[in-house]
């Protein structure tokens, strides 16, 4: 079975080595010891939320999610900014279970919802679908980085 928990600083260790395959995933250099600073510092300073997936005592995927505002329409929202699942654990709900543990803590904390990007092949799009999701079809996403 599958438990649900949010990370505080005492549970960051657990995720350490799922948050730095993901980064490894998106082509970044492993780095535990600046993995791990940096979920302590976000954990410690308010900045995000973490929920972790256990096996029993092993952590098995996890989801952060950061804080937002809308200027129009007055209201907070959240962004749902790193979702990861272990590969051996993939195909199990853990995923899902996840997602749903993200929604009932936006109903719940009073937020207006839940924003996400992904990758234009990313399978768990039908996930996100199948949950209420809806793509957002009238806007472009842009960045600029400092060079």
């Amino acid at each position: 079975m599958v438990n649900i928990e949010q990370v505080t600083t005492s549970e960051i260790n657990d995720i350490i080595p799922l948050f730095d395959g993901y980064r490894v995933f998106y082509k970044m250099k492993s780095d535990l010891d600046a993995a791990r600073i940096f979920l302590q510092d976000r954990v410690t300073n308010n900045e995000s939320v973490i929920f972790a997936a256990y096996e029993g005592k092993n952590a098995i995927g996890f989801v952060q999610l950061y804080f937002t505002f809308s200027s129009v329409s007055l209201e907070k929202s959240i962004i749902l900014n790193d979702l990861y699942v272990a590969a051996e654990h993939r195909g199990k709900s853990v995923g899902q279970q996840l997602l749903l543990k993200s929604q009932e803590f936006c109903k719940i904390n009073g937020y207006k919802g839940l924003a996400l990007e992904t990758a234009i092949d990313n399978p768990a799009q039908k996930l996100y679908e199948k949950l209420g999701w809806e793509k957002d079809s009238y806007c472009f996403h842009y960045f600029w980085q400092v060079k």
